[in-house]
């Protein structure tokens, strides 16, 4: 072989090494922006004090739908290039029963135009979530990613509250909410979404250090409890400490009926105990002899509402995120004009009965509440159980149950939504593929 031929070829490795390297960059720029973008928003540190409830809801919407839409193209292609198989199996039942009833309700909504908005931008999230776990390929990528990220949001959040505590704690002077001054929101619009979110990072957090990052992970931990704390969250709290307890119980047992009960029986009494309070007069007797606020800090007014309007659609719904805000909450009764400022019920199972009618509900709990359990269940037995899976259960069992006070299921880029969505992606995948150590 001449010297020519042996340079040629060497030059030809050192490009597709300089190649491989760029393509590795790009894989873990997309995965930390991406996570980055939907926890910290095209919008951090509002000023609350002339802002509606639904103004911090909306936020920035066009450069929300550029940025995701942007992302989506861009994760896809990289999670393409060895993902496709992992791809494939999404065309599940369960999702494509779902993705073709929220298609026709859509059409079928009370504002067609709002609702295929809408739709674009929880398709874009979606994407992007569905790409994100089959970008890392090795647990030791996906540790220092998740890593990264996490440390990135909370020395933001901090620096916040350090900087700017006027636009990263609640104030006296809020307009909305003055008694929840001194709760701590940090890049959020609201104490309630940041404890959410301080929940779920905790829970990445522990994860990272089983991981192996023992550093960053207990730094992560100790920075997401400390702040956790101070949101005064009390329901995230409570909820973050039950999910570590049944998902550490949940380990032990085999069976998958049994773990079934444990895990998902809390979800049946929260939405008994809270929203059934309502219905039922032998709940609220129930509800009111527990220690806790029996009206779930005023929710219960907004759930006599929701389920009073969602007996009025019950089958088809209003459409696909366009019921708060639309023509149906006006001209309302005396007593209930709060109603047309409202962002949401505060109850997601009651959300999705409002936009997608009971149908909605029953495709929505066969493919993100029984279907993330049985993919659980699959990595089990597959021997695929590790601390990934794990962290990946917890993020999604304290996503069913707060939903049962909040509401984000498909609420565009909300970034409790985004992570609880690849939390489940995740759960899906490791039932069928194993990360490579």
């Amino acid at each position: 072989m001449s010297q020519f031929a042996v340079t040629s070829d060497f030059r030809a490795v050192a490009d597709g090494l300089r190649g491989q390297q760029v393509i590795d960059l790009m894989r873990a720029g997309a995965f930390i922006g991406a996570l980055l973008l939907a926890w910290i928003s095209m919008r951090p540190f509002i000023d609350l004090s002339d802002m509606l409830l639904t103004d911090v809801q909306m936020g920035n919407e066009v450069w929300t739908y550029a940025a995701f839409g942007g992302f989506a193209v861009l994760t896809v292609a990289l999670a393409m290039r060895d993902g496709a198989r992992g791809f494939a199996t999404l065309l599940s039942a369960a999702y494509l029963a779902l993705g073709a009833w929220i298609a026709v309700m859509v059409v079928m909504s009370i504002e067609p135009g709002t609702s295929a908005r809408r739709l674009v931008l929880a398709l874009s999230v979606a994407a992007v979530a569905a790409s994100l776990m089959l970008l890392p390929k090795s647990q030791t990528e996906l540790r220092n990613w998740l890593a990264v990220a996490i440390l990135t949001l909370l020395a933001v959040c901090y620096l916040g509250i350090l900087l700017v505590p006027n636009l990263s704690i609640h104030l006296a002077t809020d307009p909305q909410e003055p008694a929840l001054a001194g709760a701590w929101r940090g890049v959020f619009g609201h104490k309630n979404m940041a404890a959410g979110m301080m929940a779920m990072l905790l829970f990445l957090g522990i994860y990272v250090m089983r991981a192996g990052s023992w550093l960053a992970g207990a730094i992560a931990v100790g920075l997401t409890l400390l702040f956790l704390i101070n949101t005064e969250g009390k329901s995230a709290l409570a909820l973050c400490l039950g999910v570590l307890v049944l998902t550490s119980l949940a380990a032990m047992i085999r069976s998958f009926w049994f773990r079934a009960v444990v895990l998902l029986m809390p979800l049946v009494l929260l939405n008994m105990i809270g929203i059934g309070s309502v219905v039922s007069e032998t709940l609220a007797a129930i509800s009111k002899a527990l220690p806790l606020d029996a009206s779930f800090t005023g929710r219960t007014d907004i759930w006599t509402f929701g389920l009073e309007v969602a007996r009025l659609k019950l089958w088809t719904g209003y459409g696909f995120s366009a019921f708060w805000g639309s023509s149906a909450v006006r001209n309302l009764p005396q007593g209930m004009e709060w109603a047309a400022t409202a962002a949401h019920s505060h109850n997601g199972y009651l959300d999705i009965a409002l936009a997608l009618g009971l149908p909605g509900l029953a495709l929505l709990i066969a493919a993100f509440v029984v279907g993330p359990l049985r993919d659980f269940q699959a990595a089990d037995e597959g021997c695929n159980n590790g601390p990934l899976a794990q962290a990946l259960l917890q993020v999604w069992l304290f996503g069913l149950y707060l939903s049962s006070l909040e509401s984000f299921f498909f609420d565009r880029a909300d970034p409790m939504w985004f992570t609880m969505l690849v939390a489940m992606f995740g759960l899906h995948y490791l039932a069928r593929f194993r990360l490579a150590e």
